[in-house]
């Protein structure tokens, strides 16, 4: 029997192609993480997904539970994306006679200096009406669960509030040879900025009082370049005497129940506060995140709550029970599972439906955000969230390899003594491994 010669160059090709698309093997993988010089002295946790055939490829210690850090904040992404609007939230109002009584549902954005348009406020001063702000929404602590008290001068842990202003942080800048801050300190501000005569020498810092918004510098000149972030205590009268200082018509406080006939004003994108949570990994957007939660789904206004309805509506298909306390990974009481969140990444990626569009929100490796640094390549392979706290970091996302496979990864490690570089470093190189030979 003649056989065609384009025939016999079909199959040949077809034999060629399946010789040289191999298959991914699980035990190289684990062979560089169990081998790894760098991974060996502490805890490390990876689990490894195909998106498209739907199966997990490999495992180490994939069942076991481990801190997150900001792989906290891919849980409250998820939580988002199920049941908040195209757009946040901004305010909950309703206007009897001459008054506008409005609600805090805890936007972030609010007389933040990262939002230039504030459609909010300008919805508000644009009333003719008395304004009153109804307090008491929030029933939570102003501080996470787990929360470290010795971090309360630092940027990244700004109290959480149902009326966020300014970000709940003040921004101290230098020009010329002036300290300058957002907003400024004058005499009808609640903040106050003093010298300390006892901190004559040592680098220039600014230091807030624990329980007041008492701020001190020292009696050093201020460097040029200087920029430093301080979140503020967070009260009512503090907050009513900065919504005086921009609304002319506000007058007070109230205790008022929201009433079922209540509007809404809206403020920006959801996806845009998305992105700007995931890629600096900015904690005060997430932990505000759940409460706009809570109000637009008419829950009442408590972490605890809204993480319990999401746990109990949303993920009780996770491999393993979730232990979820904050909305951003600042607590190490947050515990998850590697494919517990390769299985929320999976859940990610189809409520989203376009990848374009997920990604977009995400680090892309060498090129935005936490991940900048990393992965470097012409076209970005690694779209992922990390996560750090002191002796611990992690990656979780997605990774495109060279043949064109869409993978779901959770490395985690937790514990260990090295430098955070030596361990992210190592990551890089496993992940990259797999990108190149799969």
């Amino acid at each position: 029997m003649r056989i065609r010669l384009p025939i016999v160059l079909a199959l040949l090709a077809f034999c060629f192609q399946n010789i040289n698309a191999k298959p991914i093997r699980p035990g190289k993988i684990l062979k560089m993480i169990r081998n790894s010089p760098v991974l060996q002295q502490h805890y490390t946790g990876f689990a490894l997904y195909d998106l498209t055939e739907k199966k997990m490829i490999a495992q180490q210690n994939g069942d076991k539970y481990f801190t997150p850090a900001s792989n906290t904040k891919l849980f409250t992404f998820y939580a988002g994306l199920k049941l908040l609007k195209d757009s946040i939230a901004g305010l909950q109002y309703i206007e009897k006679g001459d008054s506008l009584i409005f609600w805090g549902t805890g936007d972030p954005t609010f007389l933040n200096s990262d939002y230039k348009k504030q459609p909010v406020l300008e919805k508000l001063k644009g009333s003719n009406k008395k304004i009153y702000w109804a307090t008491g929404r929030y029933t939570s602590p102003f501080y996470g669960t787990g929360w470290t008290y010795d971090d309360y001068n630092e940027y990244y842990q700004p109290e959480i509030s149902e009326l966020p202003v300014y970000g709940n942080i003040i921004l101290f800048t230098h020009n010329g040879n002036q300290l300058v801050s957002y907003p400024e300190f004058n005499r009808n501000s609640p903040f106050q900025l003093s010298s300390d005569p006892k901190r004559k020498t040592g680098p220039f810092r600014i230091n807030r009082d624990i329980l007041t918004n008492d701020f001190y510098q020292p009696v050093v000149p201020v460097p040029a370049n200087f920029n430093q972030v301080i979140p503020f205590k967070v009260s009512v009268p503090t907050i009513s005497t900065i919504l005086k200082s921009h609304l002319p018509n506000f007058s007070g406080t109230v205790d008022y129940p929201l009433p079922a006939s209540y509007k809404t004003w809206y403020s920006v994108p959801a996806d845009t506060l998305y992105r700007d949570m995931l890629l600096p990994s900015d904690n005060f957007i997430a932990e505000q995140f759940l409460l706009n939660i809570a109000a637009t789904n008419g829950l009442e206004m408590n972490t605890p709550v809204v993480i319990d309805h999401v746990i109990k509506t949303l993920l009780q298909d996770l491999p393993d029970k979730p232990i979820w306390v904050d909305g951003s990974g600042l607590s190490r009481q947050d515990l998850f599972t590697p494919r517990s969140i390769v299985r929320l990444c999976e859940k990610i990626y189809e409520a989203t439906r376009d990848e374009k569009r997920l990604f977009n929100m995400l680090p892309n490796g060498g090129k935005t955000g936490t991940l900048r640094n990393l992965y470097k390549s012409e076209e970005p392979f690694v779209f992922a969230k990390t996560g750090s706290l002191s002796n611990n970091h992690n990656q979780s996302g997605y990774l495109i390899t060279k043949k064109g496979k869409k993978l779901v990864y959770s490395f985690m490690n937790n514990n260990f003594v090295k430098p955070t570089s030596d361990v992210r470093n190592e990551m890089e190189r496993i992940i990259t491994y797999i990108h190149q030979t799969y």
